[in-house]
């Protein structure tokens, strides 16, 4: 198949293509889509005299050309009209009746130059549907945000993201205002269910089956939480589909030299322990380092649980319930990666066998809290 891309190098674009070529290369089998697939990238750059040969092998066409904020309002017109009426036109001289999906906006239904612009571009396309009786996809997306949006151009999100992530001011007139978002991975996966011809309609236009629905203001307070949660050792609440999709866009925005950042270990002669993450309803995520013959724990729990994993070194944890005597032995090493539960009302302990540090990745039910550790010592 032959799959013609205008704006290929946008937002939606860069999205789309990456997609696809991961298909057409075998690396995404996801979609169900024949990875027989020739993909033409054409963009402002491109030469023009490539749109003719391209319309002429086209099998599918996704019009994702325009602009968002010209130097001069003209331009408007000229690049989302003018280039729609080119393409359709090209498409026309070629004898090419394949199906093309148009970009548009939700703007179009407003009274304003960009609005002008993609509702001409619209009527377009229902005309040559009607003259030509090729399918056309009329998508209104409502704001899209998500990995490669430009900042401090046309998208709120992109620019709250980008700014925040680099210690910028941001600037929110009102923070009641209630915006109407899409996700980039759930248009990317409907324009593939349209080229499948398997396209969400509404009426006469097609629509991202997954919108979300939130203000202004609790964006931006999301996004500051992100900024906050590597102090916290905490992570965002992933149950939620939008909060997931938004941290997601948050970390594209990073700067190159700060992806990393500091933990604090608690070091004494014995080795360190070193929260990694902190959540209210999942727990506390830890790594622990044992030097070789140490012994740490000889403690139990009311009802705080835990899970240890050995992943370098070896060593043995034991057990004993108490006001029992038997003492009850796991040997555990990296190399046969096991989990090993620490269950209530047992004392239990860790010991470094080997001749190198141990490393041991422990979660616990609750988060360490000093004024109820719910851990009392006791020698296995």
């Amino acid at each position: 198949m032959n799959i013609l891309i205008t704006g290929a190098k946008g937002f939606v674009g860069k999205n789309l293509c990456a997609t696809l070529n991961n298909i057409r290369d075998g690396k995404d089998k996801s979609f169900g889509l024949n990875p027989d697939l020739n993909i033409f990238e054409y963009d402002i750059n491109t030469e023009p005299v490539l749109l003719d040969e391209y319309c002429a092998k086209a099998d599918f066409v996704f019009n994702l050309a325009g602009v968002n904020r010209p130097q001069n309002q003209d331009e408007f017109m000229t690049s989302n009209f003018g280039f729609a009426s080119t393409l359709l036109d090209t498409l026309k001289n070629n004898g090419n009746k394949c199906p093309v999906m148009l970009s548009s906006s939700t703007q179009a239904a407003l009274d304003n130059p960009y609005g002008k612009s993609k509702k001409a571009g619209e009527g377009l396309f229902f005309e040559y549907a009607q003259e030509t009786g090729a399918k056309v996809l009329i998508y209104r997306f409502p704001n899209v945000f998500g990995k490669w949006c430009r900042p401090n151009y046309n998208s709120a999100v992109a620019t709250f993201c980008h700014n925040i992530a680099n210690d910028l001011a941001i600037t929110v007139n009102d923070r009641s205002a209630v915006m109407r978002l899409v996700y980039i991975d759930d248009v990317v996966a409907e324009l593939i269910n349209a080229l499948n011809g398997n396209e969400n309609r509404v009426g006469v236009f097609c629509e991202v089956p997954v919108v979300h629905t939130i203000t202004l203001g609790e964006i931006v307070d999301l996004i500051y939480s992100f900024k906050a949660s590597r102090d916290e050792r905490s992570i965002p609440d992933m149950s939620d589909e939008f909060t997931k999709k938004l941290y997601a866009t948050y970390l594209s925005y990073l700067p190159e030299n700060q992806f990393n950042y500091p933990l604090k270990m608690n070091i004494d002669d014995r080795g360190s322990f070193t929260e990694i993450i902190r959540t209210p309803e999942r727990g506390q995520f830890s790594v622990n380092i044992s030097k070789p013959g140490i012994t740490k724990g000889n403690h139990w729990h009311h009802t705080k649980n835990e899970k240890f994993l050995v992943v370098s070194g070896r060593g043995v944890i034991r057990f004993r319930k108490i006001g029992d005597e038997k003492v009850y032995e796991y040997f555990v090493s990296s190399d046969k990666l096991e989990v090993v539960d620490i269950p209530t009302g047992y004392t239990h302990n860790i010991e470094n066998l080997g001749d190198t540090d141990m490393v041991t990745f422990m979660w616990a039910n609750d988060c360490f809290e000093p004024n109820k550790p719910d851990t009392f010592f006791l020698e296995v």
